[in-house]
């Protein structure tokens, strides 16, 4: 028994320094490129969040709208299945919801340049003080 467990110890200790001593760091390494399903999913957000997402929000708060006022008794699952198709219209839509409100984009760093623009135009007409301001 002393000498199996002396074995398994051993073994362990060798496994261990070879494991150590083998495996080099990737220092420096690269990320390897984009994953295999970036793609997809690239594609689609693409899809949802451009005219197709529109066409089918527009479809689902239509069919869930209609369905909830003319539905007359519906059980709880079909109601609730109404209110879910309802929300994810909404949700698909939101972005062109918010393009309707004129919320599309922001300009950053065009001030700057209008304040550039008009200490220029308020140097060129100020008075001269000091050495050489007779010309």
């Amino acid at each position: 028994m002393q000498r199996k467990f002396h074995h398994v110890v051993v073994g362990s200790a060798v496994a261990l320094v070879s494991a150590v001593v083998l495996v080099s760091p990737a220092l420096a390494s690269s990320g390897g490129g984009g994953l295999p399903w970036e793609s997809p999913l690239q594609q689609i957000q693409q899809s949802i969040t451009g005219p197709v997402a529109g066409f089918i929000a527009l479809a689902a708060v239509a069919i869930a709208g209609g369905m909830l006022i003319f539905g007359g008794e519906l059980n709880d699952f079909a109601r609730r299945l109404c209110y879910i198709a309802l929300v994810g219209g909404v949700l698909l839509g939101a972005t062109q919801i918010v393009g309707l409100f004129g919320a599309t984009g922001a300009t950053i760093g065009s001030i700057e340049h209008e304040l550039r623009h008009h200490t220029m135009e308020l140097a060129q007409f100020s008075p001269r003080k000091g050495e050489g301001a007779h010309a």
